[in-house]
C-alpha cells in the first residue's frame, strides 16, 4: 500500500511539474489556447466546457493532462494501483479546484491541511483565473514561485525572438 501511495504522489508531483513548466506557463506566454479557454470571460466551466462540448477546451484540458498521462505510462510497471489512484486523485482535484465558481468555500480544517501539504485549494486556483500571473501549479502550490521565474524568463525570450525576427538581415 505504501508503494502505491508513493507512486501516486510521484505521478502527481512530476505530472504537475511537467504540466506547469512545459505546457501551462509557456502557453501563457506563447500561446492563446489556454488563455482563450481557461481564462475567458465565460467562467461557468461546467456549462462552457462540458455541456457545450467545446473542442478547444477539451484540447486545452488534454494538453494540460498529457504530462500526467506520460508520467503514468512510465510509472505503470512499478504500481498500476498507484497510477490509477494518482490519476483519480488528479481528476478529483481538477473538479474540486473549479468549485469556487459555484460558491464552494474550503472548510478551515481542509484549508489548513492543504497548506501543510502544499495543495492548491479552489480559492487559490480562482486567484489564477483572476490574475493570470499568480497561482501556477495545478495541484501543488510550491510550483508557483519557480513558475513565476520561468514566466519572466519566457517573456524575455519572447521579446528577444520578436526583436530578432523584426530586424532586417
Amino acid at each position: 500500500m505504501f508503494k502505491a501511495l508513493a507512486l501516486a504522489w510521484l505521478l502527481l508531483f512530476f505530472g504537475d511539474f511537467f504540466s506547469t513548466f512545459c505546457y501551462h506557463v509557456p502557453e501563457h506566454v506563447f500561446g492563446s489556447l489556454h488563455l482563450k479557454t481557461h481564462h475567458s470571460a465565460k467562467k461557468e466551466f461546467r456549462h462552457y466546457a462540458i455541456l457545450m462540448f467545446n473542442y478547444q477546451i477539451l484540447l486545452d484540458g488534454f494538453l494540460g493532462a498529457l504530462p500526467y498521462i506520460l508520467v503514468a505510462l512510465v510509472l505503470w510497471s512499478f504500481s498500476p494501483v498507484g497510477v490509477v489512484f494518482g490519476i483519480l486523485f488528479g481528476q478529483f482535484h481538477v473538479w474540486w479546484r473549479h468549485t469556487s465558481v459555484i460558491g464552494w468555500q474550503t472548510p478551515k480544517p481542509v484549508n489548513f491541511l492543504c497548506q501543510i501539504l502544499f495543495i492548491t485549494t479552489p480559492e487559490q486556483h480562482w486567484l489564477h483565473h483572476q490574475k493570470t500571473n499568480v497561482g501556477f501549479g495545478d495541484i501543488f502550490t510550491f510550483f508557483d514561485q519557480p513558475a513565476k521565474v520561468w514566466l519572466s524568463w519566457l517573456r524575455l525570450l519572447r521579446l528577444h525572438l520578436r526583436s530578432s525576427l523584426m530586424q532586417p538581415e
